[in-house]
Formats: C-alpha cells, structure tokens, sequence
C-alpha cells in the first residue's frame, strides 16, 4: 500500500484558525474638564494607553532639549478639544497662585539689581521686568478664563489674583523707573513693558464682561424663539387640543388625554425655567394633571394675590386632600381657587357632585377629618366643608405662620 499524505485528507477537516479579536476603539484625544493644571497629558495618556505619570515626564524631558517640550505642550494645549460637558473645566491645582507666586519670587533678584550703586539697564534687569510681566499677567488670564468658572474658586478668586498681578507689575515699574538713569531710546522701551503688561492685565476684565454680553445675547435670542414657537404651537395644537375637549366632554378618555397634554405642553412652554420645589399654586396644577390621568375629570387651578406658600406646607397637603376626594367622588369639573395675602392664604375646592353629609360619614374614614379638617386646626387655621345637592366645597384657611410652609 502507498504511504498517505496529509493531502489526502480534504480541506474541510483541516482545523480552522480562530480569527484574532479587533483590538478595541482609541479613546478620542480631548482633554478632561477636571485635571490638574490643562488636561493635555492625562488627555494623552487615555488616548495613547500608557501612564499619565510617563506623559508627563516625558514633556519634563522634551523641554530640556531647547523647549521642544514647552512648544509641543502649548501645541496640545491650544488645538485638543476638551470632554465634552456642560460642567465648567476646573484644575485641581493652584495654576494662577503658583503664577503669581513665581513674578514675586523674580521680583527679588529685580529689586537688587535696580537698587545696585551702578544702576543701569543689564540683560538680566531686562529679562526680570519681562519675566514678571508676563508670568503676572499670565496669573491673571487664567484666573479670569478659567477659575472664574470654577465654583470652588469664583470671582473673588479671580479678582484677588488680578489685583496681586497688578501690584507686581507695578512694583517691577517703579523698579524700572529706579533703574533708568539718561531717559534714552533703550530705557522708554523698557519702561513700556510694564505699562502694556498692565493693560493687558485690565483686559482680561473686559473678556469676562464680554463673555456675559454674548451670554446674554444668545439668551435673548433663546427667549425670542422659544415665544415664536410659543405662538406658533398656541394657534395650532393648543387650540386643537382645547377643541378636543370641548367636543369630547370633561369625563371622557380623549378630553382627559388632550386636557393633559395641553398642561404638559403648556409647562414645557412657559415654566421651563421655573424650579422644581416650586409655590403652592404650581404644585397643585401639577397635581391635577396627575389626578386628570387617572380619574374622569377636569380640575381647573386659578391662583390670585401673592403668597409664601411652598409645595411642602401642610395647606399644600390638605388641599391635595381635598382634590383628591373632589375627582374620586364628584368627577365632572373641579375648580381650585388659591388667594394668598400678607396674613395668610385661602384655598377653595369645589365640585359640581351629588355632595354629601360629613356627619354620616363613617368614622373610620379619617380622609376629611384627619387630613384636612385636623391638619388645619393642628397648625391653627381652619377648614371648612360646605356640601348641598349643588356640590361640595371645602376651604381652607391658612394661619399667618403656616405662611411659608412647614415640612
């Protein structure tokens, strides 16, 4: 017989090779919002995978050899975007300080040599005014682009930082003008480097102002769109879904769905900028968006008059009670009725149902009496509850310390 060779066997009982895996995405080369001084090298080391700790030493290294470090860190720093986010980017260390603290440590040597008995304008006299100008007024660029934002640091941060760099370069003036002797072209030239540090220290100042107009600007233009789309959706969809309504009755599902999508139209609209712990009078429209979701019918909430009375206060909850009682055994329509005044504040809630007789409610039903009737008179106002064939309506009165709302 012949030898067999592995050709023998047909390709499809040779063991196939796993395919290798694909190495997973890059990171995107941006710089976090919160870093140490700029982001630029943890930036890098996320994108690149290695160490933040050998980025950094690596610029350390690369700045030795001519700045070649300092050159490619400015490079990263003005062309990487940061992470995007609408939290402001912060720095963990004290960048404007650390600057500040570097101009007043070359204000020393500057002060020697311009007090010296043969004052003249040195290469190294030059070099220290230029040196404290600029690290000065870089103190106070980044105090005012970038920890003005910070909210551990703010404005006064900035304004102290600023006012430090304003009084460094104003000392390395005087130095200058200490050290000037003929007044020729060499000494007005010097003598500039200090003024113009000055202004442009003023000038960051003015970036800020500007940075609030152009805020203000867009929020203008924000506004002025939002009331267009406004009028827009109240000439079409609101008054569709108000004809919704009308045609469909306050008891029917489709009325109930147009009435709370109309309040959720309406709120998104309107009080979009309004805040989540709101007044009384927004809380209870927002409860009876709620109760209009789950049984038939239409609570109408008007509020008159100006009141302190919060969504957590104990009149909040009784009248929350009382709505409550309103749709689950009236329905139909329920108008609430809020009028706030410097000595207190009344809520009305009435419906348009059979009514009935609190004396012949049981007394394991502890919903009117408790919650609303007791609840006041714990905090020494007072409730009411007026029931016919006509409708109920309860009232609640508020004391003038309850104003303010109690948790």
């Amino acid at each position: 017989m012949g030898r067999m060779t592995t050709s023998a066997f047909p390709d499809a009982a040779r063991p196939e090779r796993a395919p290798r895996p694909a190495p997973p995405p890059r990171p995107p080369l941006v710089r976090p919002r919160e870093c140490l001084v700029t982001g630029v090298a943890e930036g890098l080391s996320r994108h690149l995978g290695a160490p933040v700790t050998a980025v950094r030493a690596l610029f350390v290294v690369l700045a030795l050899t001519g700045g070649a470090g300092i050159l490619f860190y400015a490079w990263c720093w003005a062309f990487t975007p940061r992470q995007s986010g609408d939290e402001p980017a912060t720095s963990a260390a004290p960048v404007a300080w650390t600057l500040t603290a570097f101009a007043a440590v070359a204000l020393v040597p500057l002060t020697v040599l311009a007090a010296g008995d043969g004052r003249r304008f040195t290469p190294a006299l030059v070099g220290l005014v230029l040196a404290v100008t600029a690290v000065a007024v870089a103190a106070g660029v980044w105090a005012a682009l970038i920890d003005r934002r910070d909210p551990a640091r703010g404005p006064r941060h900035a304004m102290a930082v600023r006012t430090a760099g304003a009084i460094l370069i104003v000392a390395a003036l005087a130095l200058t003008l200490l050290a000037a002797r003929d007044g020729g072209v060499a000494d007005v030239l010097v003598v500039i480097v200090p003024l113009v540090g000055l202004a442009a220290l003023a000038s960051t100042n003015l970036v800020e102002k500007w940075r609030e107009l152009s805020g203000e600007r867009d929020k203008r233009i924000r506004e002025e769109q939002r009331s267009e789309m406004a009028a827009h959706l109240h000439d079409s969809v609101l008054q569709t879904l108000a004809l919704i309504q009308n045609r469909g009755g306050a008891s029917s599902d489709v009325a109930r769905l147009a009435r709370a999508q109309e309040r959720e139209l309406r709120a998104w609209l309107y009080d979009g900028d309004q805040p989540a712990d709101s007044d009384l009078p927004t809380d209870l429209r927002d409860y009876a968006a709620a109760l209009e979701l789950d049984y038939p019918v239409r609570i109408d909430v008007v509020a008159a008059g100006a009141s302190t009375e919060r969504a957590s206060g104990e009149i909040a909850a009784a009248a929350r009670e009382a709505m409550l009682n309103a749709a689950r055994h009236a329905g139909g329509e329920v108008s609430v009725y809020i009028e706030g005044g410097v000595d207190g504040v009344d809520v009305f809630v009435r419906d348009r149902g059979p009514g009935f007789d609190l004396a012949h409610v049981p007394s394991d039903r502890l919903g009117v009496r408790q919650s609303i009737i007791g609840r006041l008179r714990r905090l020494g106002g007072a409730a009411t509850v007026s029931s016919g064939s006509g409708g109920t309506e309860v009232h609640l009165r508020s004391a003038r310390e309850e104003v303010g709302g109690r948790g």
